[in-house]
């Protein structure tokens, strides 16, 4: 069988072009990006400039062109290098400089912007965006010092106020934005410090910084479980971040003790979880959430122990850290009202029935409130030395006692004022023997109702007369002075 001929065409020899034609081409690639960049069509821009780059990879305007691209679309790391290699290929290239310069700044490197400034300037002196820029660059560096110096100083507003000014002339900055971060964490602005550092993390999920500052604001809002992962991740992205380690420790450290303290106060060992607490208050003085749980949390110790007075004190250190703490102010309101601080009782109350209207607060709220009302009365109870719960045989032993201590014959003898006090004591006495021994009487008494409004006043109580009933008429008791025996001398008789 005759063999086929197969004619299989050539492929064309590539032409070359000339250096000349490359550097026409090159240009026409950098003539579109300059279009494109006027249109703020910034990606396209710098597809034709990477072309053009491409095409003439010596030529130094065109990374320039492109750095200025690169600029616009935020990518100042990428815009850095080519700026670099813009000056590389031309050490006299003024835009290059000026680029280079702001890209530094806008990265936070106030100190290599500086420098490029300069060079700036050295080759035109009255370049005023060069001058402009240099103005910047000494800004942000004296804004990182005060910064420096205000974190020191625990002056974290200041540093946020520092790092705000600066990041308007590097807004790039990671540093700048984990410092401020991290500030805002420290005074409790937890919303504010994780949106910082989600966005930090969204452009690189690897910033140990950022997963510090995302685990702090968790260990400051008492999620320390969450918080301890957050450290860990940090410290496996940079093993050197001693804050994320110290951090981690402290967290374990505080749940640890916070958990041994709760375990005792279950267990009824008062004393022993009133020391831990006080131990895992020492441990972190900025984590403001978990220390007001453990200042409330030893206050209800306080109260086992009967340490009224300190456990109020405990209540008030909470509430400082943090004034939403609704139950720091239920447990200090009722110190208040078992050390009889009525008002002080009624405000608590009120501020949580503010904050959270339920029945049982509003049912707190009148109690207090009822209970400040009787306290402003004369105390019937107080006046007869008797407890609230006397019997009917405790208030009239009481009254015996009482009505023959103050009864002005047995202070006839002394100066015009101690008879004017001892009448007034004699009179009280009279006044609440009578409330107290009639059971309908004492019971609007007890539950608060003014007895004025029920048409009685103290005009309508004659001691002298209740003083009689009680012990009789004739026959049966009678007080009465002995003249030979000189003012002051009593006999009593008894029936």
């Amino acid at each position: 069988m005759a063999a086929v001929d197969c004619d299989v065409p050539m492929e064309p020899e590539p032409q070359i072009m000339s250096e000349e034609e490359i550097e026409r081409e090159a240009e026409c690639f950098k003539e579109q990006g300059n279009a494109y960049y006027i249109k703020k069509d910034y990606s396209e821009a710098f597809n034709y400039y990477t072309k053009a780059i491409d095409t003439c990879p010596k030529n130094a305007s065109y990374y320039g062109n492109r750095a200025a691209t690169l600029m616009m679309l935020c990518r100042f790391r990428e815009a850095l290098e080519d700026s670099q290699q813009a000056v590389r290929l031309d050490d006299c290239f003024m835009k290059g400089h000026l680029r280079e310069g702001k890209c530094h700044l806008s990265l936070g490197n106030a100190m290599a912007a500086s420098r490029c400034f300069q060079k700036v300037l050295e080759l035109e002196p009255d370049n005023s965006q060069a001058q402009q820029e240099d103005k910047n660059a000494e800004a942000v560096m004296d804004y990182e010092k005060m910064a420096e110096f205000d974190f020191e100083k625990r002056d974290f507003r200041k540093v946020v106020y520092c790092m705000d000014r600066a990041l308007e002339f590097a807004p790039a900055c990671h540093r700048f934005k984990i410092l401020k971060a991290e500030c805002l964490a420290l005074l409790g602005r937890y919303p504010e410090a994780q949106s910082v550092a989600s966005d930090i993390l969204r452009m690189d999920s690897t910033n140990g910084d950022a997963l510090y500052v995302r685990g702090l604001c968790l260990y400051y809002e008492d999620c320390i479980d969450k918080a301890v992962q957050f450290f860990v991740q940090a410290l496996r992205m940079a093993p050197d971040h001693e804050k994320a380690r110290l951090a981690c420790r402290n967290a374990k450290a505080l749940k640890a003790k916070k958990e041994e303290g709760n375990k005792a106060f279950k267990d009824g060992n008062y004393e022993a979880a009133y020391e831990l607490y006080t131990e895992a208050l020492t441990i972190d003085p900025n984590n403001i959430k978990t220390n007001a749980k453990l200042y409330c949390n030893r206050g209800t110790v306080g109260i086992k122990l009967k340490k009224t007075e300190q456990a109020i004190d405990d209540c008030t250190n909470a509430i400082k850290l943090d004034e939403t703490y609704i139950k720091a102010y239920l447990r200090r309101a009722q110190c208040y009202m078992d050390t009889e601080q009525y008002e002080e009782a009624v405000r608590d109350y009120e501020k949580v029935y503010q904050t959270e209207k339920t029945k049982e607060h509003k049912h707190l709220l009148k109690n207090a409130q009822l209970e400040l009302k009787k306290s402003k009365r004369k105390d019937y109870y107080k006046v007869l030395g008797v407890g609230k719960n006397a019997t009917e045989d405790e208030i009239k032993k009481a009254y015996r006692k009482r009505a023959l201590m103050h009864h002005p014959d047995r202070h006839s003898a002394a100066t015009p004022e101690v008879q004017k006090e001892e009448e007034k004591k004699f009179k009280e006495v009279g006044e609440a023997f009578t409330v107290l021994s009639d059971p309908k009487k004492k019971s609007r008494y007890d539950s608060g109702h003014d007895l004025e409004d029920d048409g009685m006043s103290a005009g309508d109580f004659d001691a002298n007369n209740i003083f009689k009933a009680f012990f009789g008429g004739p026959g049966g008791f009678s007080f009465e002075g002995n003249s030979s025996s000189g003012p002051g001398n009593f006999f009593f008789q008894f029936g």
